[in-house]
């Protein structure tokens, strides 16, 4: 009795595979109609033509800006707080390649992609914030202020996103086969996590140094000769707290993708950890400025009210949670910690770059609703270039093994 040949699958088209995801073009395209791609879809089409008028109208068309207020929340929100965010690439890299905790190993690759994708949009927030921005590359090759703050986190700004490129592209090499590539950058990940933590450490910390050339224009609780201490200290602390938010929530959207033998929980108590004790010695740092300022008498004005309730609400209470959480093994407590910590970090960006900045003046900024629509459309496109990529290459699970 003969025996039929068995049947072979036909290899599938490289853009089937790869970014179709195996599915059929139809197939593809009825899963794209799903209620949070409805919302995404309206944010896009209203933000892109808003973004396009900016570019042709001009700013005084499309903002609240003015002489006396020439930033707002592009440079406030976009800027100041999507870089502190994006500081878990360089947070987790060095706990794993430099301290040798290979036990955070699984979220590695999502925190370098999320400080990717927050680098790449806050640069183009802060395009749309420049009324020049073709000139954006001059300082970079023509003219150098080295003595300029600017351009020190210009330069640095710049190098650091080639890096964290270079930290994620194994990743992409792998996805798309091509395996010496993907070698030759696995070796040098040493030499990258190095060159990210000073590149960090410097431009972080050169963030808040642009506020020391206002001391007249910020309000004096929040002015401090420490002001870069404190950006830097707050960008690991918004780091730790966003890979804790990432990672609960790419573990959870994304089931099909994560390697289900990592103990999730144990590596977020473990963060916990390390988040209170930073925040511990942020509270401290803050309150050493509040002394050093030698300005309480404004702590019973609004301002001041509004200072104390930042520094109590958005840093001491996370400080306790996150110790409580982890000395009760409370993931769940830590987890909705680290999302208002994330919150208490953007509330510090936006009072030193919006709410305490020139708080004297009769005009104050209020952001115009196509600022507000600006920033909600990066914000939101990031979300989705990070899904695509999720969904797509090896970010929640190593499928080879390294």
């Amino acid at each position: 009795m003969s025996s039929r040949p068995a049947t072979l699958t036909a290899p599938q088209p490289w853009f089937t595979e790869k970014v179709l995801m195996g599915q059929p073009w139809a197939e593809y395209r009825r899963g794209l109609f799903t209620p949070f791609n409805a919302v995404a879809a309206f944010v896009l089409a209203i933000g892109i033509p808003i973004i396009v008028y900016r570019f042709a109208a001009g700013l005084g068309a499309t903002t609240n800006l003015s002489q006396t207020n020439p930033w707002g929340i592009w440079i406030g929100f976009d800027m100041l707080c999507g870089v502190a965010l994006a500081a878990g690439g360089y947070t987790l890299a060095t706990t794993v390649y430099i301290f040798g905790l290979d036990d955070y190993h699984p979220v590695v690759r999502p925190a370098v992609l999320t400080g990717f994708l927050g680098y790449v949009f806050a640069v183009l927030g802060l395009m749309c914030d420049l009324g020049r921005p073709w000139n954006l590359p001059i300082p970079m090759v023509y003219s150098f202020g080295t003595t300029s703050v600017m351009f020190e986190v210009g330069w640095c700004v710049m190098l650091y996103t080639i890096v964290l490129a270079l930290e994620f592209s194994p990743a992409l090499f792998q996805w798309l086969g091509w395996q010496t590539l993907r070698t030759y950058l696995l070796r040098a990940t040493i030499g990258l996590t190095v060159a990210a933590v000073m590149l960090s450490t410097l431009h972080q910390s050169s963030l808040g140094a642009l506020f020391l050339m206002a001391p007249t224009k910020l309000h004096p609780l929040w002015y401090s000769p420490f002001i870069p201490i404190f950006f830097f200290v707050s960008s690991i602390v918004a780091g730790l707290s966003m890979v804790i938010v990432e990672s609960s929530l790419s573990h959870r959207a994304f089931q099909s993708r994560v390697d289900h033998h990592v103990d999730m929980d144990k590596l977020v108590l473990g963060l916990a950890r390390a988040a209170s004790v930073i925040l511990f010695a942020y509270v401290f740092l803050r309150l050493q400025g509040l002394a050093d300022s030698g300005r309480t008498d404004l702590l019973a004005t609004p301002l001041g009210l509004w200072f104390i309730a930042e520094i109590v609400l958005f840093a001491a209470v996370p400080c306790l949670l996150f110790a409580h959480g982890a000395r009760t093994r409370n993931a769940t407590l830590v987890r909705w910690t680290a999302g208002w910590s994330v919150l208490g970090i953007v509330v510090y960006r936006l009072n030193v770059s919006v709410v305490a900045y020139n708080w004297e003046a009769a005009e104050r900024y209020i952001p115009s609703w196509m600022e507000v629509w600006t920033s909600l459309t990066l914000v939101t496109t990031g979300i989705l270039v990070f899904r695509w990529i999720v969904n797509r290459m090896p970010v929640l699970r190593d499928e080879s093994g390294h």
